[in-house]
């Protein structure tokens, strides 16, 4: 069985130089997505931790965070609850703007998306520590919340 260890992702994430805009090292994960064992054994490694901790819901950011988080969610039988760029999600939202490499953006969550669950996993793909501000943004209004943990991070230290 393959793990994501560090070997694996330096060998199955690629690095894209200049993409979106020069001076930025894209990590592209679609090499890894399309081999169905990598994909299936990352999976299965990153569920172990959190299958027996009553996990209620995966909160995840767009767009790479959606393929690891769904389908965690997906095996821990919970809800997922995603968060979005601007004018992506249609009710009230919580939003936190945040500076990138290459400018600025931000990320929404629904207002009532965190309603009816307490223990929340987070998974954050790439390192964003955005994902960590928007949820406190949206615990705020909430009681008796506990953001788990990031889960997992594919870091420069794991890629070529």
């Amino acid at each position: 069985s393959t793990t994501y260890k560090s070997f694996i992702l330096k060998e199955f994430v690629r690095t894209i130089k200049d993409y979106p805009i020069k001076g930025i090292q894209f990590r592209d994960i679609t090499t890894l997505l399309q081999r169905a064992d990598l994909f299936h054994d990352l999976i299965d490694e990153m569920t172990k931790p959190w299958e027996n901790k009553n996990i209620d819901a995966i909160v995840s950011i767009e767009a790479r965070g959606f393929i690891m988080a769904g389908a965690i969610a997906y095996k821990l039988n919970t809800a997922f609850i995603p968060m979005r760029k601007p004018d992506k999600l249609p009710a009230d939202t919580f939003k936190v703007k945040f500076d990138l490499e290459y400018g600025s953006t931000e990320m929404h969550l629904h207002k009532d998306a965190l309603d009816n669950h307490q223990n929340i996993l987070i998974i954050d793909v790439i390192e964003a520590p955005i994902i960590n501000e928007i949820f406190i943004e949206g615990i705020k209004a909430k009681k008796n919340l506990r953001a788990i943990r990031n889960n997992f991070k594919l870091s420069s230290d794991h890629i070529k």
